[in-house]
C-alpha cells in the first residue's frame, strides 16, 4: 500500500551534534516580557503575589490548611522518635476495668485514690500529677482532703476555668473545684493547669498558651522548666515505641492500674513496689474508653498492630510534653522572613520551570526533582527538630503550581499565534494528536520506530472502482474527498490516529502515539460509525452516479512497530506489523462471510461493547492461525444474540445435540439474514470445533 501523505521536514536550529539548540533562558524571558503588553504583564504579576501568598499562609486559608494538618501529621508520625519505655515518667489510672469492680464511675472513687496516694506517698516519687478535677462532691471528700494535706510528696491537682476551656466545665463547677483546691492546698499540694489546645480539626498538636489566670501548666510544674521555653507554643513532640519484636512492643510509658497502690501496704510491700515510682513522675488519672481520649498526628494513621486509628489519654499527652521538657527538646519555628523567602523561591522556581525549553526528560526530572524537594525537605526539617506547625508544605507545592501557570499562561500566550499556524500546516499531514505531539516535541519527526500494543482498522468501499470508470474525474474526486471527510472526522473523534488513505480505504489506528485506557471501547465504536456512516453515504448518493456498496471494516489488536519511516526527504508516521495485516484481512473477509464489521475476539475482548456476536472461527486469506471474528449487532436483542452465541459455542465444543437444536431455532428465526443463515451454512460445513477457511 502506498500512502498518499507525506510531510518535508522544515529547518531547525541544532547544535554541530545533531540536537536542537534551546533558546536561553534569559532570552527568553526579556522576550515574554516585552511581548506580553502591560496588562496581560500586570495580570501575571498579580497571579504571582497570589501565588506567594498562597505558599506563605496556607496554613490560615480553608481547605488547603486541612492539607496542610495533614501533612503535618504525616511528619509528626513518620519522624517521630522511637524509644524504648521511659523509666523518669509513669502514669496510674483508673480504667474500665477499675470502674466495674468499684461501680463507681462518676465522680471516680476517691477512697481509691486517698488510699493509693497515702501508698504512693511514701514511696520515694519525685513529684504527683493528677489529672482528675474534683468538681463536684462525693460522699467521701473528707477522706481525700486529709490525705491531700497530709502529702509529703510534690503534689499538683488539676484546675480548669470556664473562661479558658468553656466546653470541659460550666460556672458551679468550677466554683465548687476553686473552694475544694482552696481546701487541700499546702506547701505541698497545688493546683496546676490542664489545660490543652486543640486546631480546627480537633487534634491536639501545640503546647497550649498559658492564660494569666491559670497555675502553671502540670508539665511546667512537675518539672523545672527554662525561663525561655516558659511560654512554649511550639510543636508537642510525641514519642513511638520502639519497633516490636515478636509482635510484642513496649509502651512508651508504664501504665498500671490505680488499684495496685490502693491496696493495703505494710512498710515491706511498699518496699517491694517502690521500685515502680521511686525517682519517678508519677501522672494519675482515668484511661476509660468513652472519655478524656483525644485525636493527635498518631491517631490519622492506624496502628501497626491493631490497624485501628487509636486516640491518646489526655494522661499520656502530659506525660508525652512532660518527657519532652526532661529532654529539652524543643523545637524552633523558621523565621518570618525565611518563609516570605522560601515562599518566593518556589514561586520562581515554578514559573521558570515552565520556560525551560530543553528535552522532556530534562523537563521531568527538574519537575520531579523539585517535587522531591517538596515532599523530603519538610521531613526533613521536621527531623532536625524545626517546629513545622506553621510550615506551608502544601502551599510551597500550590504556589509552585500557580506559578508555572501563570509564567506558562503568559508565554503560551505570547506564541499562541505562531504554534497555531505551525501545528495548522502540520496538522494537514499528520492526525491532530500526532502534530499536537511534534508541537511540544519536534524530535518526534526523527526517523525511528517503537513496539506498541494498537487497534487497527481497515475500510474498503464496495464498488468504489467500478463507479471511477462510469464517472467524470472530477465527480469522483469530489465523491472520494466526501467520503474519506466523513470516515477521517469519526476516527478523530474517537481519538484514533488516521494511518493512511488508500485510495478509498483509510487504515487508522488507537494506542500510538497517544495510549488511552479506552482505545479499545473508542475503536470499536469507530468501527460501528464508519460502517453507519458508510451506509448513510450511499443513500446520499446524487441521483445519476452508480450505486455503491456497503463500506467494510476490520478491527484488531496487536503488536506493531509505530514510528516515522521514509527518507531524509519524505517521512510517513505508520504502522507496520502482523496486527495491520490482520486487520486487512478481517475487512476482505466481511465479503465472504456477509458482514459489514467485523472485531476479533482480541479486540472484542477489550471493546466494552454487550452488542457482539460471533461469526465463527476462521482461517483468514493468507493466514495460517484461525481467527474468532465477531459483528456488532444492535440491532438484535441481547436474547437472539445470546442464542447465537450459544450456536457458535457448541460447535466449539463439539457439542452436536446442542448444534442441532440451535442450529433449528435460528435458521427458522432468521431466515432472512444472509450473515447468520450464511454462518450456519459454513458450521455446517466444518467439523465440530474447526474452522472456516476463507478462500
Amino acid at each position: 500500500m502506498t500512502a498518499i501523505q507525506t510531510i518535508e521536514p522544515a529547518p531547525s536550529t541544532a547544535q554541530p551534534d545533531g540536537q536542537p539548540a534551546a533558546v536561553p533562558l534569559g532570552k527568553r524571558i526579556r522576550r515574554l516580557a516585552r511581548q506580553l503588553g502591560p496588562s496581560r504583564m500586570a495580570a501575571t504579576f498579580v497571579f504571582l503575589i497570589v501565588a506567594t501568598l498562597i505558599a506563605r499562609s496556607s496554613w490560615d486559608l480553608p481547605l488547603i490548611g486541612d492539607a496542610e494538618r495533614a501533612l503535618y501529621d504525616a511528619r509528626a508520625t513518620v519522624m517521630a522518635p522511637h524509644v524504648g519505655q521511659d523509666k523518669r515518667i509513669v502514669m496510674v489510672t483508673y480504667n474500665d476495668e477499675t470502674l466495674f469492680k468499684t461501680g463507681i464511675r462518676s465522680p471516680l472513687d476517691r477512697t481509691l485514690l486517698a488510699r493509693a496516694l497515702g501508698n504512693l506517698d511514701q514511696m520515694g516519687a519525685k513529684a504527683i500529677g493528677i489529672d482528675i478535677a474534683f468538681d463536684s462532691p462525693r460522699p467521701d471528700d473528707a477522706l481525700l482532703k486529709a490525705q491531700l494535706r497530709a502529702m509529703t510528696t510534690p503534689t499538683w491537682l488539676a484546675y480548669a476555668e470556664q473562661e479558658s476551656n468553656p466546653n470541659t466545665i460550666f460556672y458551679e463547677q468550677q466554683k465548687y473545684l476553686q473552694s475544694y483546691l482552696a481546701d487541700v492546698t499546702t506547701d505541698k499540694t497545688k493546683p496546676t493547669s490542664v489545660l490543652f489546645r486543640t486546631d480546627g480539626d480537633s487534634v491536639i498538636r501545640t503546647w497550649p498558651d498559658r492564660p494569666k489566670g491559670l497555675p502553671p501548666l502540670m508539665a511546667n510544674a512537675l518539672a523545672p522548666v527554662d525561663p525561655a521555653h516558659a511560654n512554649y507554643q511550639g510543636n508537642i513532640r510525641f514519642l513511638v515505641p520502639a519497633r516490636a519484636t515478636k509482635g510484642q512492643e513496649e509502651p512508651v510509658f508504664a501504665n498500671i492500674p490505680i488499684d495496685t497502690f490502693a491496696m493495703p501496704m505494710d512498710a515491706d510491700m511498699r518496699a517491694g513496689f517502690s521500685e515502680l515510682v521511686k525517682g519517678r513522675y508519677v501522672l494519675i488519672g482515668g484511661d476509660i474508653i468513652d472519655n478524656d481520649q483525644f485525636n493527635t498526628p498518631l491517631s490519622r494513621f492506624p496502628d501497626a498492630l491493631t490497624g485501628l486509628h487509636e486516640t491518646m489519654i489526655g494522661l499520656e499527652v502530659h506525660a508525652h510534653m512532660l518527657a519532652q521538657q526532661l529532654d529539652n527538646a524543643w523545637s524552633k519555628p523558621l523565621p518570618g522572613l525565611t518563609l516570605w523567602a522560601l515562599a518566593l523561591l518556589v514561586v520562581l522556581a515554578g514559573g521558570l520551570t515552565s520556560l525551560i525549553d530543553v528535552r522532556a526528560r530534562w523537563v521531568a526530572i527538574a519537575f520531579l526533582g523539585q517535587m522531591a524537594f517538596f515532599a523530603a525537605f519538610p521531613f526533613w526539617l521536621h527531623g532536625r527538630g524545626v517546629d513545622t506547625t506553621t510550615l506551608p508544605a502544601f502551599g510551597w507545592a500550590l504556589g509552585w503550581l500557580f506559578g508555572y501557570a501563570a509564567v506558562g499562561t503568559a508565554a503560551r500566550t505570547v506564541g499562541s499565534r505562531q504554534r497555531a499556524f505551525a501545528q495548522s500546516a502540520l496538522g494537514k499531514y499528520l492526525p491532530a494528536d500526532v502534530a499536537a505531539q511534534i508541537m511540544r516535541d519536534p524530535d518526534q519527526l526523527s526517523l525511528h520506530g517503537e513496539r506498541r500494543n494498537i487497534f487497527c482498522i481497515f475500510t474498503d468501499l464496495e464498488g468504489f472502482t467500478k463507479l471511477s470508470h462510469a464517472t467524470t474525474p472530477e465527480t469522483v474526486a469530489r465523491l472520494l474527498n466526501e467520503y474519506l471527510d466523513r470516515l477521517s472526522d469519526i476516527v478523530l473523534d474517537h481519538g484514533g490516529t488516521i494511518d493512511k488513505f488508500v485510495g478509498d480505504a483509510v487504515v487508522a489506528f488507537w494506542g500510538a502515539p497517544l495510549s488511552r485506557p479506552d482505545d479499545g471501547e473508542r475503536s470499536s465504536s469507530a468501527a460501528l460509525a464508519m460502517y453507519e456512516a458508510g451506509e448513510k453515504f450511499r443513500i446520499d448518493m446524487a441521483e445519476g452516479v452508480p450505486p455503491l456498496g456497503m463500506t467494510r471494516v476490520g478491527l484488531h489488536v496487536g503488536d506493531a512497530i509505530v514510528g516515522n519511516f521514509g527518507g531524509e526527504g519524505r517521512i510517513q508516521y505508520t504502522a507496520l506489523g502482523d496486527a495491520m495485516n490482520t486487520a486487512s484481512r478481517l475487512e476482505a473477509a466481511n465479503k465472504s462471510l456477509k458482514t459489514g464489521v467485523l472485531i476479533s475476539a482480541e479486540a472484542a475482548a477489550r471493546s466494552g461493547r454487550d452488542d457482539l456476536v460471533p461469526m465463527g472461527r476462521v482461517t483468514l486469506r493468507g493466514r495460517a492461525q484461525p481467527v474468532d471474528a465477531l459483528t456488532p449487532r444492535p440491532d438484535l436483542s441481547s436474547e437472539q444474540r445470546e442464542r447465537i452465541t450459544a450456536l457458535v459455542a457448541a460447535h466449539m465444543a463439539g457439542d452436536k445435540n446442542a448444534y442441532v437444536t440451535c442450529a433449528t431455532a435460528l435458521t427458522n428465526e432468521f431466515s432472512q439474514d444472509a450473515a447468520i443463515m450464511f454462518l450456519i451454512e459454513r458450521l455446517n460445513q466444518t467439523k465440530m470445533g474447526e474452522s472456516y477457511v476463507l478462500s
